[in-house]
């Protein structure tokens, strides 16, 4: 079958004929129909993660599918051929610019039936990632205050929804042009990132989901309240991803070296640094579902590729721009 590949770190993506996927007795076959595009791919290509999430070259890229299922393992229940479905597959088992993928039913749910299938692949890591930083690590509740950084990007466009239905009250850091359009979406606060200094304009928030990192993480540990949290899914990587990850001892304090000098200075300020890594989920996802089909969270596609242009889209990412996400999409 027909896939895009990376075949060495820093290399181009390319073309390439692949074997068919091994489907597991609790996997699901997807025939891919849509592909949402990530960040993440990108840092894959260019090796940053190749230490803590070594994959195996040459790697199919690819982290958001939205397909029909073709079949189902022998201990697979609750899908059956034919259903519209969408996933983030595991870190392990990335790969979905490909023509069909294996995915596990664990982290599979039936799509949301009030969208496209171009729609639901835009979703899945943008959505996890905003659930799992706002709902399970941030434990968002109504009436607390959080700032979303880049409010017009994947993340940020579903994470200022989720955080408004969660009745946080929003501010987000975005260019002047996306103002009237994050302000849509709920934010309350908007703040021109390139005019106006976020730090000098908000005090006391009770959580930051930042996606830049360096200097913008930690100008954002001194808008916390004490007590409050900033959770990074830019890095730097901390000791509690590397344990998750099952790293070699040696791995887990060089990992943990990289995040001390941030989380001694959230120490100083009585605040707390976290690192997030979203992990898949299909339980989430369902979760996902139902505020989709209750008009609660409504995904934010920019720009729809055709898969033989994946290599194209892959290099559209550089150029930013894009509202929400990017998709590749097939017949």
């Amino acid at each position: 079958m027909r896939a895009f590949v990376v075949k060495q770190y820093k290399g181009p993506v390319q073309q390439a004929e692949v074997p068919e996927p091994v489907v597991g007795a609790n996997d699901v076959l997807v025939q891919v129909r849509a592909a949402g595009l990530n960040v993440l791919d990108e840092k894959i290509r260019a090796g940053e993660f190749k230490q803590i999430l070594p994959y195996k070259l040459p790697q199919i890229l690819g982290n958001d599918v939205a397909g029909t299922v073709l079949g189902v393992g022998a201990n697979v229940r609750g899908f059956k051929p034919g259903d519209e479905v969408y996933a983030r597959p595991g870190k392990d088992r990335i790969g979905t610019f490909a023509e069909r993928i294996a995915v596990a039913a664990a982290d599979l749910a039936l799509k949301p039936a009030s969208v496209s299938l171009e729609e639901a692949a835009s979703l899945p890591l943008v959505a996890l990632t905003a659930w799992q930083a706002l709902v399970e690590r941030g434990n968002l509740r109504p009436g607390q205050r959080v700032l979303i950084h880049a409010g017009a990007g994947g993340v940020g466009t579903i994470a200022i929804q989720l955080a408004k239905y969660l009745g946080a009250t929003v501010a987000t850091t975005v260019s002047s042009g996306n103002a009237d359009f994050v302000r849509e979406l709920g934010a309350d606060v908007v703040i021109d990132y390139r005019s106006q200094d976020f730090e000098q304009l908000l005090d006391s928030y009770d959580l930051v989901l930042d996606s830049l990192g360096g200097k913008n993480l930690e100008k954002s540990l001194r808008v916390l309240r004490p007590g409050g949290k900033a959770i990074g899914i830019a890095g730097p990587p901390d000791s509690a991803f590397a344990r998750e990850l099952g790293a070699n001892p040696l791995l887990r304090l060089a990992t943990t070296a990289l995040s001390s000098g941030v989380r001694r200075r959230a120490r100083r300020l009585g605040v707390t640094y976290e690192f997030l890594f979203m992990r898949a989920s299909g339980d989430q996802l369902r979760q996902i579902t139902a505020l989709v089909d209750s008009g609660a969270l409504r995904p934010v596609v920019g720009r729809v590729f055709d898969f033989d242009q994946t290599v194209q889209a892959l290099q559209s990412l550089d150029k930013g721009g894009i509202r929400g996400k990017t998709v590749i999409s097939r017949p």
